[in-house]
């Protein structure tokens, strides 16, 4: 769905955010099974292997042409920044590959990743010692939130490319975040800003009934 009637688009949404709503009072895929050893076994409970990418949005895909994209660190910074497209691709490249799990069930293995390091981000930035929290913010109006130490692991980025190719848009190209410890709500799409914060503040499904945190094998799923 592209939305680009607004008043679809927002009755899309409602629809969309009121059936999640009921998903959290039912529990839906709740296994309560969070004793899955993860030296055995790669698969959260309550999650399904897939072998295609399911598209997920909230009812529009922002076409955003390289050469207008613009991204932007700020808040409790030392050093903000304001990358164009040329500047984000003129910085260190590196390819990870990390397993993805959605909140609605579905996972996908061995998902490989090319971009920016967020350790390189976190060294330009230079966050204030006071910083715990950011806020990501997306081209169509999405957020999510996370703590700044789970920002900081080793294996996240900001993609440009799955599988060797620029992703697509209906993926969240030009650019999205991968944070792959934690569901896939909180690897915002079409990523144009990350704000450092003292103090949590919930972004867009954590604001609706999912969990602050998001851990697939403990099946945060819901508040």
């Amino acid at each position: 769905m592209t939305g680009d009637d607004p008043e679809t688009l927002r009755g899309y949404r409602e629809k969309l955010v009121q059936r999640k709503r009921e998903w959290a009072r039912e529990g839906r895929l709740l296994t309560e099974n969070q004793d899955v050893d993860r030296s055995t076994n790669r698969l959260p409970p309550g999650q399904r292997l897939v072998e295609k990418w399911p598209v997920l949005d909230l009812g529009v895909q922002p076409d955003i042409p390289r050469d207008k994209w613009i991204f932007t660190v700020d808040g409790l910074v030392a050093n903000p920044i304001r990358w164009k497209w040329d500047d984000f691709m003129s910085q260190p490249q590196v390819s990870l590959t990390s397993d993805i799990h959605c909140v609605t069930g579905w996972s996908r293995y061995d998902n490989a990743w090319t971009g920016v390091h967020i350790a390189h981000l976190l060294e330009l930035s230079s966050p204030d010692p006071a910083a715990r929290h950011c806020l990501i913010y997306c081209s169509d109006g999405y957020t999510t939130n996370v703590r700044l130490d789970r920002l900081a692991d080793e294996d996240v980025l900001l993609a440009h490319s799955w599988e060797g190719a620029h992703l697509t848009k209906e993926h969240g190209g030009p650019v999205r975040i991968v944070i792959p410890k934690w569901y896939f709500w909180k690897s915002a799409k079409w990523i144009r800003r990350i704000e450092f914060m003292a103090d949590d503040e919930k972004g867009f499904w954590e604001d609706r009934g999912y969990h602050n945190d998001g851990d697939p094998w403990k099946e945060e799923r819901y508040d």
